[in-house]
C-alpha cells in the first residue's frame, strides 16, 4: 500500500516539475516549488516507515515548515522587492 503510495507521490512530483518548468507567472513557479516541497516531505515521511525509521516524521515537519517559511518569503520578495525596511538609523531609541 504504501509503495504504491510513493509511486503516486512520484507521479505528482513529475507533474508539479513540469508546472515549475512551464508556469507561465512567477507566481505559478513558486506554488509550483511550494507543491514539489510538500511532496517531497510526504516522500521522506513514507520513505521512513517503510524503511522502519520513525524519525524521518520528524524531518518531514521540519523541513514542511522551512518549506512554508521559505515560500512566504519568495512571495513577499516578488510581490514587494525586498523583505522588509531596514529600520531608522538611531536602532529604535526616542529622540
Amino acid at each position: 500500500m504504501f509503495t504504491a503510495a510513493a509511486a503516486a507521490l512520484l507521479a505528482a512530483l513529475a507533474l508539479a516539475l513540469t508546472r515549475a518548468f512551464l508556469g507561465p507567472t512567477v507566481f505559478d513557479r513558486a506554488q509550483a516549488a511550494n507543491t514539489v516541497g510538500t511532496i517531497a516531505m510526504l516522500l521522506l515521511a513514507v520513505i521512513g516507515f517503510l524503511t522502519g525509521r520513525p524519525e524521518f516524521l520528524d524531518l518531514a515537519i521540519v523541513y514542511g515548515l522551512l518549506n512554508v517559511v521559505g515560500t512566504i518569503a519568495v512571495l513577499k520578495y516578488f510581490e514587494y522587492g525586498d523583505l522588509g525596511e531596514p529600520g531608522d538609523s538611531n536602532n529604535g531609541r526616542a529622540q
